[in-house]
């Protein structure tokens, strides 16, 4: 870490010292927050890359032990960041130390997935960014080397991804590489895509990306695969437990999270049927969702549902701003994106650059279909964009100068953040926006996915037991396979985007279980805040002010949000 954090730092300073370091050893972060100088560069994926970001972690840990010794650190805004960054560097840690970065296969989150994704947000706009590009296009084969280095070093010392992540990863693999017949190869045509004045450069180094990626296609396919066949792609308590701190920032009884899924289920069914009924009589809600599948309002063709995608923000904006929440004008600007092919199958969001240069964005993956229902659309981009993770994450980006930029940025809680985006669309069931029984149970089948992560993700990694009151195998253990049979029985949503889900909550334990958990802690600290001001609350107030507080773990996020 650099000698300048053992001057007299407070912990926002010690906090912003360290972003500046992770830059230097992950361009791919520095890209998100809109650096330029990380443009032409790639992470070092290997072992002695790992170590070198968990040495940092451990080095500024110890400066910030210093930091909050320092007169001015029991300032609520030092105190707040000096909170966060101690539970996210030893949850960082603690992952690290436990050798997962040498099991990292998933069908979404890995360093393959960052080395792609990374290139959907560089700026591409002049020569000079397209020459940037060309040099980070020929750093994808030692990225992708070093990320391969780590899976070979876990598979010599008996550390194994699931066979069912690995799969899925091949075939996206193949597909990026151009090889499946559905798609041209990803790194091949983004390169395409730049001025003829590098055309040859461009080419050269987008072949040599696309042929590290059959390159390491194939090494996953002829020697990781066998390596991992007939291992389990469920984790256990003890690492489940390390990943739950990990994605949600508390050290979970997870026994009570597995519960209170099954308490919303049933709450959450009951309010399914009575809204299926008044589309279908007489049928349940899954025979409803799919005859608004057939039947119900849809949008035909890719850039129709991507520009109506874009109204639902807009229109959300429009009717928000004033009234329920406070937004600057560069905060008010997000778009509406169609995702490359290829990734997993649900909808997702970039966050705006530091200058805001680069708006937010939401990503539709199409998976292939032209006609897109709406049923469930409506309440998704209510979370995807407005006034879910773009109000939130380009409201912290907005105020970094009086958070930290760390707090602003890298150091987010990812069930902070989903919470906030399921407690946005439950705000918008709250203030009327579903307007229909249609949109409504559409909303009703999103808060029942999330319940089910609850009971799935916990359940089949701790192979618990399914209770006597569930109408679904009671008595049993959970399995993978009884996993996504519940989940495909419970979800308006086709077989492929199932699969799909399944094998992320496999490939990345602890996180799916982060939306129903964040967002009990959002409406709990709302509760208490609300109790405590009584009559004299102000919920455009409150919504500010947690949306200006920064990332917090959930025990420390329900302690900040009652305080406001």
């Amino acid at each position: 870490m650099s000698d300048t954090l053992h001057t007299g730092m407070l912990p926002r300073q010690v906090a912003d010292a360290y972003v500046d370091d992770l830059i230097a050893l992950d361009p791919i972060t520095g890209t998100y927050l809109g650096v330029a100088a990380s443009s032409s560069r790639l992470p070092d994926f290997s072992p002695a890359g790992r170590a070198a970001v968990a040495e940092l972690a451990r080095t500024t840990l110890a400066a910030l032990d210093a930091a909050e010794q320092r007169p001015g650190a029991d300032r609520d805004s030092e105190r707040r960041c000096a909170r966060l960054l101690r539970e996210r560097l030893n949850a960082e840690l603690a992952v690290h130390e436990a050798d997962e970065d040498l099991l990292a296969v998933s069908n979404i989150h890995s360093p393959a997935h960052a080395v792609r994704e990374v290139f959907t947000l560089t700026p591409a706009d002049t020569d000079e960014d397209w020459a940037a590009i060309a040099e980070r296009l020929r750093a994808v084969p030692a990225a992708l080397a070093g990320y391969r280095s780590c899976l070979e070093l876990g598979l010599s010392r008996g550390l194994y991804g699931g066979p069912r992540p690995t799969a899925t990863f091949i075939g996206q693999l193949t597909t990026w590489a151009g090889e499946d017949g559905t798609e041209p190869a990803f790194f091949t045509e983004f390169a395409a895509g730049g001025p003829a004045a590098l055309r040859a450069e461009l080419d050269e180094a987008g072949a040599a990306a696309t042929a590290a990626v059959a390159g390491l296609r194939d090494w996953m396919q002829e020697v990781y695969a066998p390596a991992v066949a007939g291992r389990p792609d469920t984790v256990g308590r003890e690492r489940y437990a390390r990943w739950s701190r990990y994605f949600n920032g508390t050290d979970l009884d997870l026994d009570e999270a597995y519960a209170y899924g099954w308490s919303e289920y049933h709450r959450l069914l009951a309010e399914m049927k009575t809204e299926a009924a008044k589309i279908l009589p007489g049928a349940g809600p899954w025979e409803a969702l799919r005859h608004l599948d057939e039947h119900g309002t849809h949008i035909e063709g890719v850039e129709e549902v991507r520009a109506w995608l874009q109204g639902i923000m807009d229109e959300a904006i429009e009717n928000l701003d004033g009234t329920h929440f406070e937004l600057a004008e560069r905060v008010r600007k997000v778009e509406s994106r169609i995702a490359p092919p290829g990734g997993a199958a649900a909808p997702y969001y970039t966050a705006p650059s530091e200058d805001f240069s680069r708006p937010g964005r939401t990503w539709l993956p199409t998976m292939g279909q032209t006609r897109f229902p709406v049923y469930d659309l409506v309440s998704t981009w209510y979370h995807e964009g407005v006034p879910g993770h773009h109000l939130q994450l380009a409201q912290w980006t907005h105020v970094a100068d009086q958070l930290s930029r760390y707090q602003a940025t890298i150091g987010g809680v990812s069930a902070n953040a989903e919470g906030w985006a399921l407690y946005a669309e439950r705000l918008m069931d709250e203030l009327g926006y579903l307007k229909d029984a249609e949109q409504r149970l559409g909303y009703l089948d999103c808060q029942m996915m999330r319940a089910c992560r609850v009971i799935v993700d916990i359940g089949m990694h701790l192979g618990l037991e399914i209770p006597a009151d569930s109408p679904f195998h009671p008595g049993e253990r959970w399995t993978p396979e009884l996993a996504q049979e519940f989940f495909g029985l419970h979800s308006g949503r086709p077989a492929d985007f199932v699969e799909s889900e399944l094998t992320r909550y496999l490939s990345m334990p602890g996180q799916a279980i982060g939306y129903k958990l964040g967002e009990r802690a959002w409406l709990l600290g709302r509760e208490n805040a609300r109790a405590a001001h009584g009559d004299s609350f102000d919920l455009k107030a409150w919504h500010m002010a947690a949306l200006s507080q920064g990332s917090l773990g959930l025990d420390d996020l329900v302690d900040e949000l009652s305080r406001l």
